[in-house]
């Protein structure tokens, strides 16, 4: 049993809002995501800096793929009580850092006292034609930006008390928010992949009611890297060249792999995260 899904399920039953990467009321999209140590990171593998940034990073790129622009953050904090200020400021650095890159203003939230780092942020973004992953329809081409494998490769390295690039997507997730913004009025469903492709694939087909004829066979290392935070989207076939036009504009790789058809996609494969 996943025992995520069945605690959403608790609520989702009684809400229209749950479901996507954010809760959409009118115009703004309130999205939130926690980021823990051990569950999400090791200390050891990451700096202070590092940490707050990917925070930041892979909450907005829930905003970017429901096709919303970030305003605002709140951020909660459980802080260790051996962190001294130095410690502090360069965690507050990170936040910061990104917060600027994409005009966020930090409006406030919580902090406590812990045994060891657990971040959550909610971001609240705003968007005049949000795309959720309820709206693939049949003969959609499917898609996602970028290479994936790469952060599964990455975990590896780390297990194995190796180091990783600071360039690696584990560490700083690449986001395309300008390139994705251009072409949203194509898309007909989006979501990042956190989970893994295979995962993400499995909640469009069950959001849109659809299935998947892929032209060719994924490879397990693929399909099941989580934390890459790649955009996976769905449009109709007519809009490919002004896409592909976007990509080439944006300097986006992008990997067309199926269409959907009737039917449905289940993966045997669990959701991947460290």
């Amino acid at each position: 049993m996943n025992k995520e899904d069945f605690f959403i399920e608790q609520f989702s039953k009684q809400t229209k809002f749950i479901g996507d990467d954010g809760a959409v009321i009118k115009d703004l999209v309130y999205s939130s995501d926690a980021f823990f140590e051990n569950v999400h990171f090791k200390k050891e593998w990451m700096s202070l800096k590092q940490i707050a940034a990917k925070a930041m990073l892979v909450n907005i790129s829930d905003a970017i793929a429901m096709n919303a622009r970030p305003l605002y953050a709140l951020l909660t904090v459980a802080i260790p009580k051996d962190y001294t200020q130095s410690d502090l400021r360069k965690l507050a650095n990170g936040f910061k850092k990104v917060a600027k890159e994409y005009n966020i203003q930090i409006i406030g939230g919580d902090t406590i006292s812990n045994e060891k780092l657990d971040i959550s942020i909610t971001i609240i973004s705003k968007t005049n034609n949000p795309i959720y992953r309820s709206g693939a329809r049949i003969g959609d081409l499917v898609c996602y930006t970028g290479d994936l494998g790469t952060c599964k490769k990455d975990l590896k390295k780390l297990f194995k008390g190796k180091k990783i690039s600071s360039k690696s997507k584990f560490i700083k997730p690449k986001l395309k928010a300008e390139f994705f913004y251009e072409i949203s009025k194509y898309i007909n469903a989006s979501l990042d992949i956190s989970d893994g492709l295979f995962f993400e694939l499995q909640r469009v087909s069950k959001a849109s009611k659809v299935g998947f004829k892929f032209f060719e066979k994924i490879d397990e290392n693929i399909g099941t890297s989580g934390e890459e935070y790649e955009l996976l989207f769905t449009f109709p076939k007519k809009h490919l060249e002004k896409i592909m036009s976007a990509a080439k504009k944006h300097k986006v790789p992008l990997n067309i792999f199926a269409k959907t058809i009737k039917g449905s996609f289940e993966t045997t494969f669990k959701n991947h995260h460290f």
